[in-house]
């Protein structure tokens, strides 16, 4: 408890722990009910993480953040799925439908073996999808040899990071062409996602740090996992989700806004972009 709570827990009776669990289990619970008729928004990072529980078990947290129109990030679930499976995740897109949030967000940023993305074309089929750069490379890079790692990562680096759509697009082929004869499963695993890879450029420029990967989830979910590995074993599944519940609310008062969250009111009213610069039409040009 003294890694969860600081060093004044220590002395903390076993009847106080087991009041403290019961109490946030039932927080979750609570939680879980909230109205959501009020809520919009604008980007989602969805991902599942693990977490070792009793009798070596492990659990599967379903986790979704997302950006509201003021730029504000906020957890928007926390849930027990099984395996990212795409029942799981249907029934947690379904829950949040249900209470409310029957806006869809416009772009969802997920890992690929997710089956967040089959559920997410049933119950929200407007929101646009966007693959995370950092699981993909991972991802690529595990089906290749240590030696060929280094040259692949610095090619997929390159990609994510040009200027606009038609680079990537020329990086992409080149790659596939220098590296699929020796490497069909890397490649394949790369080619596949092209389309939703490069989402971001259809969205502000000065958003694309925030929307080509998860990293929100991963920078949140890493004081997560110290604090559950300091305490062992969190026990059973309720107990574990009611933790990393709590651990994840407490982060979210340090959470900052999105940069240049103003241009988010351009993204809600379906104004477009090329190549992260917004796409001025003739009606626009004359009103100029």
């Amino acid at each position: 408890m003294a890694a969860l709570l600081g060093d004044q827990a220590k002395g903390l009776l076993a009847n106080t722990v087991s009041r403290l669990k019961k109490q946030w289990e039932d927080e979750h619970t609570e939680w879980r009910k909230r109205d959501l008729a009020d809520r919009h928004y604008v980007y989602w990072w969805a991902d599942g993480v693990y977490s070792n529980v009793r009798m070596g078990d492990r659990l599967c947290l379903l986790v979704i953040i997302g950006v509201t129109e003021q730029g504000r990030k906020e957890l928007v679930a926390v849930e027990d799925g099984f395996c990212e499976s795409a029942a799981s995740c249907e029934t947690l897109l379904t829950g949040l439908r249900e209470r409310g949030l029957a806006q869809a967000p416009k772009l969802a940023v997920g890992d690929d073996a997710m089956g967040f993305w089959a559920a997410l074309s049933k119950i929200y089929l407007e929101t646009g999808h966007q693959r995370c750069w950092v699981h993909k490379t991972a991802n690529v890079l595990n089906k290749l040899p240590k030696s060929v790692q280094p040259k692949v990562k610095a090619d997929l680096h390159d990609i994510w990071m040009a200027e606009t759509r038609e680079e990537p697009h020329r990086a992409f082929d080149r790659m596939v062409k220098r590296f699929e004869a020796k490497y069909p499963k890397a490649m394949g695993c790369l080619a596949k996602d092209r389309d939703e890879l490069l989402a971001f450029y259809d969205y502000p420029g000065e958003h694309w740090v925030h929307i080509r990967t998860t990293n929100p989830i991963e920078l949140t979910f890493a004081t997560v996992r110290l604090r559950t590995k300091r305490s062992r074993n969190c026990g059973s599944r309720a107990t574990t989700l009611a933790i990393v519940f709590k651990l994840l609310q407490s982060a979210q008062k340090r959470w900052r806004r999105i940069k240049h969250f103003q241009k988010l009111e351009l993204v809600v009213n379906n104004v477009k972009f090329q190549d992260g610069e917004q796409v001025i039409g003739q009606s626009d040009r004359n009103a100029a």
